[in-house]
């Protein structure tokens, strides 16, 4: 688990930055990928290629059957999942310390009053506790992340699928090139263990997707929301008579 702290401290970091929706994508991969991930799958698939046993004794027939039936062990396409998938999130959290570095900088100036005839850009996205609001360029980086990890989710999902051909771990494979002899069955070490581990990382994939598409309708609804209230209190204010017009009414 070790080796998994200093991506966790990172994204532990985006908490603070995201929705309410982020924050529970973010405790699945942190509880059902990652962690899950750390503690079990050593114990699960191990050397998989030295448990593989198969019919025949010949050197180099089984390392042959393994490197075709599995280009890529489970366990690093996982790692490899789930490290591209936080780049899009780790994009955005460098966006954001770079916003909240230029207006914590901004507010310095403000504050030695250095700016030119007394007029500066007062900060748009962060307060003074480093807490930022989600609009503007903002917004776009926040769902362009979005959308950037729903592709790499989809990618990783369908192709786990055409690089290993199968979803459910079979029993054994067969293989029939050189340098075995003839055609050789290998069996697999627990497939059935092996096959709830992958059927469980494919629905946290899924979810993740899901959680995914749903924040960005809470963010397009939020701010829809938002605009909504922002346009009905103007056309109140529009519509409110001037109290000083009609005391001058009245004076007349």
């Amino acid at each position: 688990m070790a080796e998994w702290s200093f991506l966790s401290a990172l994204l532990d970091k985006v908490q603070s930055h995201s929705t309410v929706v982020g924050k529970v994508w973010m405790s699945v991969l942190f509880l059902f990928r990652i962690f899950i991930l750390a503690a079990g799958v050593d114990k699960i698939w191990g050397d998989e290629q030295a448990n593989m046993k198969c019919n025949t004794e010949s050197p180099g027939c089984k390392n042959a059957c393994y490197d075709q039936s599995f280009p890529i062990s489970h366990a690093r396409f996982w790692v490899l999942q789930i490290l591209f998938v936080s780049t899009p999130t780790l994009i955005y959290l460098g966006h954001v310390l770079l916003v909240i570095r230029r207006e914590n900088k901004l507010r310095r100036c403000m504050e030695k009053k250095t700016a030119k005839n007394g007029m500066m850009k007062a900060p748009k996205y962060s307060n003074e506790h480093g807490k930022v609001q989600l609009k503007g360029v903002l917004l776009v980086s926040y769902m362009m992340q979005l959308l950037f990890k729903i592709l790499l989710e989809v990618a990783f999902i369908v192709g786990q699928y055409y690089l290993y051909g199968f979803i459910l771990m079979p029993s054994k494979i067969s293989f029939p090139n050189y340098p075995c002899p003839a055609p050789v069955d290998c069996f697999i070490s627990r497939p059935t263990e092996k096959s709830i581990f992958i059927m469980f990382m494919l629905a946290m994939a899924v979810l993740s997707v899901i959680l995914n598409i749903l924040e960005i309708f809470h963010l397009m609804i939020s701010k829809m929301k938002v605009k909504k209230k922002r346009t009905s209190d103007f056309t109140t204010a529009e519509n409110k008579p001037n109290s000083s017009s009609t005391e001058r009414v009245t004076l007349c």
